[in-house]
């Protein structure tokens, strides 16, 4: 086709005339005097050469999101003291570039910006007097709770799941209105929450017939028994919630995670302080109530002045992982039976006692799980450390014997985690490669290993030792995060949820809790199956 004809405007063509090569004058290339580096002001020689310019090296560092280890590496250095001096920046004259950096980095957390200035000092002298301890406070509750972030809780008997955007689902057993839809039907399939609808949740917790949410506001919501003490089995108490209820005791208390554990429940506020509900009318937990209490007491003791930034609940007893200004530390309470308080001991302990082991191992805790009766961290180097009740091979050293204070797991010496979850005597760990790790009961075929754990067809197996979970490579994919059941009544399942979102279940589904249809009498699934939820 013509382009007069089409429409289009002719391209016009010019002639450039051919010029010698000669004719084309080159500039000459201009020669750069070296100068050499030098300070400004009264400076002496080896200071940095930006700090006539400190708000250039404050955005760096800010944008950077530099750990809060770097930023007190730059202010220990001995050859530059730019990073200790006072940088004269609003809003605090005296505070260093470094200590600057990391205020700037702490105002970026959601959990930070809605706090108010005497909030934000309180919160400093309590982290140790410094911005760069706040900001690790901060960033480690981040990282071992999956705030923000998408969550998928493989409860007794019932599953909730979180996307990124805090929109909830769930399904599985109903019996009590634990599902939060109105109703004590089971679901079998994922099922919005309708009514929290314009609420943002960001964490969640299920217990054997009970929810806890917890909404970007700090607010908590709680369905299904309404008991915060209860055993786990054979009571309903006295009546039953099928929707999302505020809790009206917590109300002044900005939450950001629940821990249900048997008789009791705990709950963790931003500021780090833990309070709990029940199980107390023997001063178990540090006070005396009822177990029908529905007021929130503190938990007293050496953890009043400490931050904690996650908590963890087993079979009668907490674990809470606190951010001192040496560094981590794990600290127990509640009922030492098989060892799993990790004090050397099977008492028990009526107010938060440190954890020794970790200081002689030379390990710093960054992640801590609470199974029934076991208990398991993971360090900052990676290693993996478990105690307790070693029944099944739930500890992974290759035996069921008890170890009553932590140990390393030698046979994940090559193996760098970065998280772990525990169970009914059941333990996964997490790589930083992705892969994943199961040992301990093999029953409801909740490890994963299907019909390879025992190479006789037996995926009920007992592992005794870390195995990695074949199945789980088969996705192609990097998983995130395993939850799994943790309750000695109800049988187990698992879900692993990827880096994309995606969300795999097996193990036991009788009750719809995989939220995948399972057909001919089928009461579990050996293999991991994609649920049909996209939690992106």
């Amino acid at each position: 086709m013509d382009a007069t004809t089409s429409g289009t405007p002719a391209i016009q063509y010019h002639n450039i005339p051919d010029q010698p090569i000669t004719a084309i004058i080159v500039a000459p290339v201009p020669t750069f005097q070296r100068n050499q580096r030098h300070c400004f002001g009264e400076s002496t020689p080896g200071e940095f050469p930006l700090a006539a310019s400190p708000s250039i090296v404050l955005h760096v560092l800010t944008a950077c999101n530099l750990d809060p280890q770097d930023l007190a590496k730059l202010e220990a250095s001995a050859t530059c003291s730019f990073f200790r001096q006072p940088a004269n920046f609003a809003p605090d004259y005296q505070l260093s570039i470094s200590e600057l950096a990391a205020l700037d980095m702490c105002q970026k957390r959601a959990i930070f910006k809605p706090m108010t200035e005497a909030e934000r000092q309180d919160l400093k002298q309590k982290c140790g007097g410094s911005w760069k301890l706040v900001l690790r406070f901060l960033l480690a509750g981040e990282a071992c709770c999956r705030r923000e972030n998408s969550q998928a809780i493989a409860g007794p008997g019932h599953s909730i799941a979180v996307t990124s955007k805090g929109v909830v689902y769930s399904f599985g057993s109903n019996s009590s209105g634990q599902l939060g839809h109105g109703t004590t039907e089971e679901e079998w399939r994922p099922r919005p929450i309708r009514s929290l609808q314009g609420i943002r949740i960001i964490q969640a917790a299920a217990g054997a017939g009970r929810t806890m949410l917890i909404s970007d506001a700090g607010q908590v919501y709680a369905f299904g028994k309404d008991s915060f003490g209860e055993a786990e089995y054979g009571v309903q108490g006295t009546k039953l919630v099928t929707s999302p209820q505020l809790v009206e005791s917590l109300k002044n208390i900005f939450v950001v995670q629940a821990a249900i554990g048997n008789f009791f429940t705990a709950v963790l506020s931003r500021e780090g302080r833990v309070y709990t509900f029940s199980w107390g009318n023997d001063a178990r937990l540090g006070h005396h109530t009822e177990p029908n209490d529905v007021e929130p007491h503190p938990l007293l003791g050496t953890l009043e002045n400490i931050p904690v930034v996650q908590i963890a609940a087993g079979y009668c007893y907490l674990l809470a992982l606190a951010c001192q200004p040496s560094g981590m530390a794990v600290y127990s309470v509640g009922c030492g039976l098989g060892g799993k308080l990790g004090h050397g001991s099977r008492t028990d302990e009526k107010h938060p006692r440190l954890i020794e082991q970790f200081q002689l191992l030379n390990l710093q805790p960054v992640v801590v799980a609470a199974g029934a009766w076991h208990a398991a961290v993971v360090g900052q180097d990676g290693r993996v450390c478990t105690w307790g009740w070693g029944r099944y091979g739930c500890l992974g050293h290759g035996n069921e014997e008890c170890e009553s204070v932590p140990k390393v797991v030698q046979a994940l010496n090559d193996v760098k985690a970065v998280h772990v979850a525990t169970g009914d005597y059941t333990t996964f760990v997490v790589s930083e490669d992705g892969d994943v790790y199961s040992f301990g009961c093999g029953e409801s075929a909740s490890l994963g290993h299907n019909a390879i754990a025992d190479g006789q067809g037996n995926r009920h197996a007992n592992v005794l030792t870390p195995q990695l979970v074949t199945s789980l490579k088969q996705v192609n994919e990097r998983v995130v995060q395993i939850s799994l059941t943790n309750s000695i009544y109800w049988n187990a399942h698992t879900f692993a949820l990827t880096e994309s979102g995606k969300l795999y279940a097996f193990g036991a589904g009788d009750k719809g809790q995989l939220g995948i249809e399972l057909v001919n009498n089928q009461t579990e699934r050996g293999n991991p199956e994609r649920v049909d939820i996209d939690l992106s």
